[in-house]
């Protein structure tokens, strides 16, 4: 029998260049106000990084029918949207080959681990995930967004780059690391929420998530 006195935690995959983790931040953060569960982020690098050659296998209408998908998402739930300038991974279209220089996705990656290891990871990816993803930021990783974003989160990004520098292969341990953990979930996409053991993939399972905390106890925070 669980302690009743020890919060419900869930283990959140998620990634900078997934849409549909971005689209499904909000909403935790949210959750996670109304009722009294931790989550524990455990950022991993995407898909077109992760898996080499994942894009050669790619239905040609899955690209499109996703910008659709996440759009209409965004409509619903009143979500700023729109695909990131720059894109967080460097990717050729219509081929959609990969670039080998990705200037971007492993230093956000890492950035979200420091964040984690300050106590500050999900509100790290939400404030940073929106200015890639609302639509309104052009060149996000220009000027002072992200530093802002990141102060915003409780931190600071001068002083997270210096520690990541620092550390380099120990962030990108805790990296792969949690590659293996979303696999050992039983999972290789993002967000992948995994609360006991048992994975709910995509924003569309943050419902049944709830349903199954809600069985093992989950209470609404006290006002």
């Amino acid at each position: 029998m669980r302690d009743p006195n020890v919060p419900l935690n869930v283990d959140l995959y998620w990634s900078f260049r997934s849409p549909y983790s971005y689209l499904a931040t909000r909403r935790l953060v949210q959750l996670q106000r109304e009722y009294d569960f931790t989550i524990q982020v455990r950022p991993v690098l995407p898909i077109a990084v992760r898996i080499d050659g994942f894009f050669d296998h790619v239905n040609p209408l899955w690209p499109p029918y996703l910008l659709r998908d996440t759009m209409r998402i965004a409509e619903f739930y009143r979500i700023d949207y729109g695909w990131p300038r720059p894109d967080p991974i460097v990717q050729e279209f219509p081929s959609r080959k990969v670039a080998a220089d990705q200037p971007y996705i492993y230093r956000l990656t890492r950035l979200g681990v420091a964040a984690v290891l300050h106590g500050s990871g999900l509100p790290f990816i939400d404030e940073v995930s929106q200015i890639i993803w609302n639509g309104k930021v052009i060149g996000w990783h220009e000027g002072d967004h992200l530093a802002a974003a990141t102060a915003r989160a409780g931190l600071d990004l001068p002083q997270l780059d210096a520690e990541i520098a620092a550390h380099a292969a120990a962030y990108d341990a805790i990296i792969e690391s949690n590659h293996q953990g979303l696999e050992a979930a039983g999972h290789w996409g993002v967000p992948t929420m995994v609360f006991e053991g048992e994975p709910f993939f995509g924003q569309d399972r943050i419902d049944l998530l709830v349903w199954r905390m809600q069985q093992r106890g989950l209470q609404r925070r006290a006002k």
